[in-house]
């Protein structure tokens, strides 16, 4: 059975490879809204230019044939248009950060638990990268042995002419750790299995836009698990002479061995990016890990039709977001936006 899909928010790009990864799955659309025009509206046109805008989200909601809706409006406005969707009986699927406040994740939580709709982050860094996916079968293959400690790290390229107005204010977007940290504590918990976390260090800065006091172009956080440790490092500084957007990478270690992971471009050769690197007592190699599958799409098509929890766990994403948050809130209060 063919799942058809709504469209609530087009403000940032991450929408074209969610919606085309469902595409991929027999997913349909034919209808999308979004609040306004921004620099994301173009590049969405061209590449769905079949599909039509519609003026009022309730089309949408109230077309008793789509069963999921994805978002990726505004961050500060995702968490509203999720609950709404969810009461309307649809499930979710949403742009990282699914919300940017506790208020915000108590509100989904309460929604889904009585609605019992599914709500998804789509963590692209984890869901839409296939070397992460054979790094995931090497772990529970006992590759590397017990984890010990997850590091990722998430540059980005600035692009600041192609930026909406939001994108500079911390109550729109969130702050650096609760938007782009998301992924890399999502990785962290998906490999050390760590259920209680303590975030023993936060801090973000802005040491290179004086005139966007509020925006954020560093960022750490240290994470102390009761299965294994993590460290994450973001910012906005990805040089001109880099092919792509970020040089994403994780390292993944273990008490026999270690994974590191170049996502998206390997730098200095070569190849293309998907590249993993692995090394314990018997083996040391690097391993293309571009025709590797991506399960998370297939099995969140699945979870809606049998109503399961294949795809990711509800609790592993409430956990994800609460830390990304927490850790956002404790570094802004040496940065001066608590």
């Amino acid at each position: 059975m063919s799942l058809k899909l709504g469209i609530l928010g087009i403000d940032h790009l991450h929408i074209l490879g969610m919606l085309s990864s469902m595409q991929e799955q027999g997913c349909t659309c034919t209808q999308w809204w979004s609040e306004g025009e921004g620099p994301s509206h173009a590049k969405f046109k061209r590449k769905f230019g079949d599909l039509e805008r519609v003026a009022d989200r309730r089309t949408i909601l109230d077309d008793p044939e789509v069963g999921m809706v994805l978002i990726s409006a505004v961050p500060a406005d995702r968490a509203a248009l999720a609950i709404e969707a969810m009461e309307a009986g649809k499930d979710v699927m949403v742009d990282k950060p699914g919300c940017t406040t506790l208020e915000q994740l108590a509100a989904i939580k309460e929604c889904q638990a009585r609605t019992g709709r599914i709500w998804t982050v789509n963590f692209s860094e984890r869901f839409e990268v296939p070397c992460v996916t054979r790094a995931a079968e090497l772990v529970q293959a006992g590759a590397i042995g017990t984890v010990k400690q997850t590091l990722g790290l998430g540059p980005h390229r600035q692009n600041l002419q192609s930026r909406p107005d939001w994108f500079f204010q911390p109550e729109r977007f969130g702050g650096i750790l609760t938007d782009i940290g998301s992924h890399q504590i999502d990785q962290f918990l998906y490999f050390t299995g760590s259920e209680e976390v303590t975030i023993s260090h936060a801090r973000v800065e802005n040491t290179t836009m004086p005139d966007h006091p509020g925006f954020q172009d560093f960022g750490e956080v240290v994470l102390t698990g009761d299965k294994g440790n993590g460290y994450v490092r973001i910012d906005w500084f990805t040089p001109d002479a880099l092919p792509t957007w970020g040089d994403g990478r994780l390292v993944i270690l273990g008490d026999k061995g270690y994974i590191e992971l170049r996502k998206y471009t390997d730098i200095a050769r070569q190849v293309e990016g998907n590249q993993l690197y692995l090394c314990n007592g018997e083996r040391m190699e690097r391993i293309d890990c571009n025709d590797a599958e991506r399960p998370y799409f297939p099995a969140l098509v699945a979870d809606h039709h049998n109503r399961t929890e294949t795809a990711v766990p509800q609790a592993h994403t409430y956990k994800a977001m609460e830390l990304a948050i927490r850790a956002q809130m404790l570094a802004n209060e040496s940065f001066g936006n608590a």
